[in-house]
Order: C-alpha cells, then sequence, then structure tokens
C-alpha cells in the first residue's frame, strides 16, 4: 500500500509569512516597503575541495566552478568540480569504510556508536548556525530568516535519527511466531552504500533528510548535492571532520550532475540512489540504476493544489495560500501553487491575495525583514519569466507581480505573481514553475474542486481549508498525493513521512522507515 500522510493544523497556529495584517494591524493599503540598503558584493564563501574519505581532496582534473550570488549576479567563490574519477574515489572511501573491521567500526556497530556522531553534528550545527544560515543565503537567495530556520531543522532532524540509530539496537531479532519446531528472527542491516542526490531549494536540509538517516541505520554514503547550492553541503564535510566522524563514512562530491551525478548514479559499488530533483532527471536515475537493479528513491516535481472553500475565515485562508506558494522564494517542490477557490468567495479573496502580494518584502535576503529573496540562478529567472509570458500569451490574466521589482536593478528578483483566466489546458497550470507563481481558478461544488484538484501528473501533496472538518476529511482522502495539509499548507516535520505519488516519485523519507 501506499503511505499518505496528513496534517492538520491546530486552531492557533499560523505560518511565519508574516503576510496578513490582524485585526489591531494596519490594513494592506497602509502598509509601506522600506528601500533595500546596498547589496552586500564583497561577501565571500569558504575555499574548500571536495571531502572524501575523511579529508579534503583536490578535484582529479583540478576544475573549479563558479559560486554566483543570486542577490548581486556577483561571483563569491568557487566549489570544486568533482567527475567520475573523484566519484570513483569517494565510493571507494565509502565502501572500505562500510567493511572497515568487518563492520564492527560502523555499519554492524551498536546504533548508540552511531548515534553519538549524529548528536556532535547537531551540536556543531547549532553551533555554526548563524554562518550556515548566512552561507546560504548568499549561495541560494534564501532569505536569512528562513536559512536560520532551516538550520534548526538540520540538528533536529540529526537529533531524530540519533534517537532512532538507538532504538534500533533495541528492535533488533524481533521473534516472529513459526509453527513448533522452528524459530525465526528478523534483523535489519544497512543496505550498503547510498548515492544522495540532493536539490538547491534546501541545500543542506534536503541533503541531511537523505544523510541523517542513511548514517544513523549503518550506510556509508557519498552526497553529490545541486552544483548550484552546493556550500553549505561542503561545509557539513567541515563539521564532520571536526567531530571526528570515521574515514569514508560520509563523502561529498560536489560538481556538474553529468560529470558527477551521473556516474555516482549509474556506479556498481553504490547499492541505493536517493533523489530529490526533477522529473525528467529523474527517469535518467532509474535508467542509470537499472543495469545493476539498485533500488532508488525518488522525489520529484509538484503542481499541488489548495482548495478553499466558502466557510473559511478569509484572513487566514489568504495568508496560508500566499505561505504555501511564496515561502522560500516559490521555489518548493511541494508548493500549493494551484489556487482553487470557491466561486462565492472568489472575488473578495482574490483582491485580498493581490492586496497583501503586494506588500510582500521583496529584498537582499541579508536585509531585516525580506520575505521574498531572488531566485537561485540566471536560467531559474529566465525559465519563470516564460512560464509567465506564455501563460498570457494563452490568454491568461497576470494580476499581479511576473517582473523585477522597480526598488531592485540586480539580482533574480520576481515579484510575486498571481495568475488568473486559466484553462486546465495551459502550461502554467499543468508544468511546475518552480518560482513565486500562483494560478487561481474557480469552482463551485465539492466534485468539482476534487475534479481539479488530481487533474495533473504530479502527486506529491495538496491542501484543502474549510471550516467544515468532515469534508476536510473527506477531500484528504480523495485527493491523490503523498502528503494532505488540512487548514494549512507546507509544514513539514522530520517526525513523519514525506514523499509522492504518480509522477511525484516514489519511496518515503523522515519518519521511522
Amino acid at each position: 500500500r501506499v503511505l499518505r500522510l496528513q496534517i492538520t493544523e491546530r486552531e492557533d497556529s499560523a505560518p511565519h509569512l508574516h503576510l496578513p495584517p490582524r485585526a489591531n494591524q494596519p490594513r494592506p493599503t497602509q502598509l509601506t516597503t522600506s528601500p533595500p540598503p546596498a547589496m552586500v558584493a564583497t561577501a565571500k564563501i569558504p575555499q574548500r575541495q571536495l571531502f572524501i574519505d575523511g579529508d579534503w581532496r583536490v578535484p582529479a582534473l583540478g576544475r573549479r566552478l563558479p559560486v554566483i550570488n543570486p542577490t548581486t549576479e556577483a561571483s563569491i567563490g568557487e566549489i570544486p568540480a568533482g567527475t567520475s574519477e573523484d566519484v570513483d574515489a569517494a565510493v571507494a572511501a565509502a565502501r572500505a569504510a562500510l567493511k572497515r573491521n568487518r563492520g564492527r567500526d560502523w555499519s554492524r556497530a551498536p546504533g548508540a556508536v552511531r548515534a553519538k556522531y549524529l548528536r556532535a553534528i547537531a551540536a556543531k550545527m547549532i553551533e555554526r548556525k548563524s554562518d550556515l544560515a548566512r552561507l546560504e543565503a548568499l549561495d541560494c537567495g534564501k532569505p536569512l530568516d528562513e536559512a536560520a530556520w532551516d538550520m534548526d531543522d538540520v540538528a533536529g532532524c540529526f537529533e531524530f535519527f540519533a534517537g532512532h540509530a538507538e532504538a534500533l539496537d533495541k528492535r533488533q531479532n524481533a521473534a516472529v511466531a513459526l509453527p513448533e519446531n522452528f524459530k525465526c528472527h528478523l534483523k535489519k542491516e544497512p543496505i550498503g552504500v547510498v548515492a544522495l542526490i540532493t536539490p538547491w531549494n534546501y541545500p543542506l536540509l534536503m541533503a541531511v533528510w537523505k544523510v541523517a538517516p542513511a548514517l544513523a541505520a549503518g550506510c556509508t554514503a557519498v552526497l553529490k548535492p545541486s552544483e548550484l547550492a552546493s556550500v553549505t553541503c561542503l561545509e557539513l564535510g567541515d563539521v564532520c571532520k571536526e567531530i571526528g566522524l570515521p574515514s569514508g563514512v560520509l563523502n561529498i562530491v560536489t560538481g556538474l550532475g553529468h560529470e558527477a551525478g551521473a556516474p555516482l548514479s549509474s556506479h556498481p559499488d553504490v547499492d541505493k540512489v536517493a533523489f530529490t530533483g526533477s522529473y525528467a532527471t529523474g527517469q535518467k536515475i532509474m535508467v542509470a540504476a537499472a543495469p545493476t537493479v539498485k533500488p532508488v528513491t525518488l522525489e520529484l516535481g509538484g503542481k499541488s493544489p489548495i482548495v478553499v472553500f466558502d466557510d473559511v475565515d478569509i484572513d487566514k485562508a489568504v495568508e496560508w495560500t500566499l505561505f504555501g506558494c511564496f515561502w522560500t522564494n516559490g521555489q518548493i517542490c511541494s508548493a500549493t501553487s494551484r489556487l482553487l477557490i470557491h466561486k462565492n468567495i472568489a472575488k473578495e479573496f482574490i483582491d485580498r491575495m493581490v492586496a497583501w502580494s503586494k506588500n510582500i518584502k521583496v529584498s537582499d535576503p541579508l536585509e531585516e525583514g525580506c520575505r521574498l529573496g531572488p531566485v537561485v540562478s540566471e536560467g531559474q529567472y529566465e525559465k519563470i519569466k516564460k512560464f509567465v509570458a506564455n501563460a498570457k500569451s494563452e490568454g491568461a490574466t497576470i494580476l499581479t507581480g511576473g517582473v523585477r521589482p522597480k526598488h531592485l536593478e540586480k539580482g533574480f528578483f520576481i515579484e510575486p505573481t498571481i495568475i488568473t483566466d486559466i484553462n486546465t489546458s495551459m502550461e502554467i497550470w499543468r508544468e511546475e514553475v518552480f518560482g513565486p507563481v500562483l494560478c487561481v481558478k474557480e469552482f463551485s461544488t465539492e466534485e468539482e474542486a476534487i475534479e481539479l484538484a488530481n487533474d495533473t501528473h504530479y502527486g506529491l501533496a495538496g491542501a484543502v481549508i474549510s471550516g467544515d472538518r468532515e469534508r476536510c476529511q473527506r477531500l484528504a482522502e480523495e485527493i491523490d498525493a503523498g502528503c494532505i495539509w488540512v487548514n494549512c499548507s507546507q509544514p513539514c516535520f522530520c517526525q513523519a513521512p514525506w514523499g509522492g505519488n504518480k509522477r511525484s516519485g516514489f519511496g518515503r523519507e523522515l519518519g521511522e522507515g
């Protein structure tokens, strides 16, 4: 059976986007946005090499890739460009660590031994939180507050799986009832060397979602982060070196996808591949893994719906709707970027969304109060603009946004965008944009809402907002997605499993596993 996750909002909870005014605050028309200070073009990143076998190693071909700050469009340093030769070295180091001392040093060691290292990493993450958050903001454009919250989640993830490593000892050798004269017990074993290929929207957090459970289970790993945002993943290597993680347990190879990711996916000594990224790349990884029949876990794209009925607190529903699409600069695989709004409240709801969207602070992500920074790269910036232009040419209406903010001359910034007058055949409705772009369509009945929500090749997530709890439960069961939010959008916890259906991939991460 496919595992489905449902998360329901508590009555007193609210997202962190700080968009709508409350009763005791000014209305949107009274809010003002202060001009940003001069952007910091001189910021630099640490100069790192590949992290292989517990130490820094120069790439075999000696090449490096520039790191472009998406806020300033300036180069702020370089990362090493690994290739197949480096992948071979990293996989060999991981294999040696797995087998060292017949596995007693790591893979077959008590879970409590591995937990000690995971907790040491967690402590260092908190110690370095401010520096890591700043590097994340410089590297991928994430608002500094969000990056800092991500670092808390990084530490929490290591702590959570440290607990699971310890608990694994007690769960070993569980008895299975058999007919008399026979005995059976179960033993959980690490699958081996795992390849972890991760995206750029949550550079360190998405990496840790894979690294922490892999290490807790006794696996050894080769991490290949996105070339668009690798800086904090290399800092993870520095943390591992500082706390004395056994050599080869975690290796980090940065570089281009076709030069480092592809040979890692197809490597004969890799026992499993876990990937988060695009549907197209996920297809390639399945093909690469097929010759050796290695298992894969894929968390791919999404075009998730958020269904809002006419019995809601409009202010609160608007806040969750905008948060669900514009958080992390709109670059979330689970973004609820297709709004289905009941026709009875559509005009009022849309008017308030537009007003509040215009007051989201778009600025240098290091500036206090920033809630929307630049998208990650020039390529992504141009792709999003093309999506918006195509929508307009197909007859859709751009109510707000879709352009560079007037006060920002540099950087890959796009104003939060709301699009209406959409039909379900339009590209903007069917394809993942991965930017701050929300599509809006009205519905009349619950049955129509369900049909529209499921009219997608993807199935990562979905949300329903209504004052009727029974209706919420019906839609939670009807929407075909791996994660359903009730009266909220985007909360995610390492304690709960995560993953999608259909073209959003298969397998689950996080949770008890």
